[in-house]
């Protein structure tokens, strides 16, 4: 039975679809042996992925992924990036994947064709079958996760998230690594966002609090920095408060000199803080001492304003957990503030 609740906006409503929407995207692209469905070519040895906005996140996600599980070499570039660009890899080994929620992204849309008439080989990631990319591409990948109608990306996100995380198994499972352990972890996937909504009253708690500040700085290291990104652009297109994110480690060379301006800061760690990362969360609150707000791991030498955590073995689960942490966490900063969760000012949604 899948969590209910009285439900107040379309974005609120798509956060708490997901559980139900991930678990029939496993069903749907994993057959009961465990085999991913996925129609890829099998010799590709570098991928580089290209997108915008929140699937530029998914991209950053699953570019390390691909290291981490699959020992492959993958980058991800912004679309509009990668079209100013007067040289881009074009080696016979190489997969493009292109990332795009509507199908219809003019920037993404663009880059598919530039790789296209380079001769690369082109995969396409989508919630949005028969779109412009969808008939572009030589490959495809459905999202399965149904109209969107909030501009702030939730499900679609996610769902491009388990997507790609599916295709970098496939891979994986090509290199003749056993990927039987994930698959069974991502079974638990739908369970482990269920738990992560009965957070939603701390979430609230801390909401109040940030939405005090007019700036928040957002930190992570390795693979929680695309999740940081993405806090990032939650907050700013649903609050619009001045929001920024960095590395920790990279934070620390000048750029921490914007603690003197006293914003809220927000750490997010998947995994167990490394002793460096606690060392330079420490430096940082003696030399500043702003509000520190961990989501996900945190550690007893720290001394934090808030926690939340959700307990979770598998790395790749709880990032998807602490995903929809950050999104609900924007949701109610914008409540908040009284804003428009659905139709921020100045902002449009493609959706076709």
């Amino acid at each position: 039975m899948f969590f209910k609740r009285n439900l107040k906006s379309s974005m609120e409503t798509e956060i708490f679809e997901q559980a139900e929407v991930l678990e029939k995207l496993l069903k749907t692209h994993v057959n009961d042996s465990n085999y991913i469905l996925f129609d890829i070519p099998t010799d590709v040895s570098k991928i580089v992925i290209v997108a915008s906005g929140s699937s530029y996140h998914c991209a950053r996600f699953t570019a390390d992924l691909f290291g981490n599980v699959a020992g492959m070499e993958a980058r991800a570039i912004y679309s509009s990036e990668f079209l100013l660009k007067s040289a881009v890899p074009h080696e016979n080994d190489i997969l493009y994947v292109f990332i795009t929620q509507s199908g219809e992204t003019s920037d993404t849309n663009s880059a598919l064709k530039k790789a296209k008439e380079l001769g690369m080989r082109t995969l396409c990631v989508t919630n949005k079958k028969d779109s412009t990319i969808w008939q572009a591409a030589d490959f495809k990948i459905d999202c399965c996760a149904g109209e969107e109608k909030s501009i702030a990306a939730t499900k679609s996100l996610t769902s491009q998230m388990l997507c790609c995380t599916l295709l970098v198994l496939k891979y994986a499972a090509l290199s003749g690594l056993d990927i039987s352990g994930y698959i069974e972890e991502l079974k638990l996937l739908s369970g482990a966002v269920e738990d992560t909504y009965n957070l939603h009253p701390k979430i609230k708690v801390m909401a109040k609090f940030l939405s005090k500040f007019k700036n928040i700085v957002i930190t992570a290291d390795g693979i929680s920095y695309a999740i940081a990104k993405e806090a990032s652009l939650k907050i700013k297109e649903t609050s619009y408060i001045n929001v920024y994110s960095n590395i920790l480690g990279e934070f620390m060379h000048g750029h921490v000199a914007v603690l003197n301006n006293r914003p809220a800061m927000i750490h997010i760690s998947v995994n167990e803080l490394s002793y460096t990362a606690i060392k330079n969360l420490n430096k940082i609150e003696e030399e500043y001492n702003p509000p520190i707000c961990i989501i996900g791991c945190s550690n007893e030498k720290i001394k934090t304003k808030f926690n939340i955590n959700i307990n979770c073995e598998s790395e790749i689960v709880k990032s998807f957990c602490i995903v929809v942490i950050i999104q609900l966490l924007a949701l109610e900063i914008a409540r908040c503030l009284n804003r428009n969760v659905d139709k921020p000012h100045g902002l449009n949604k493609v959706v076709k």
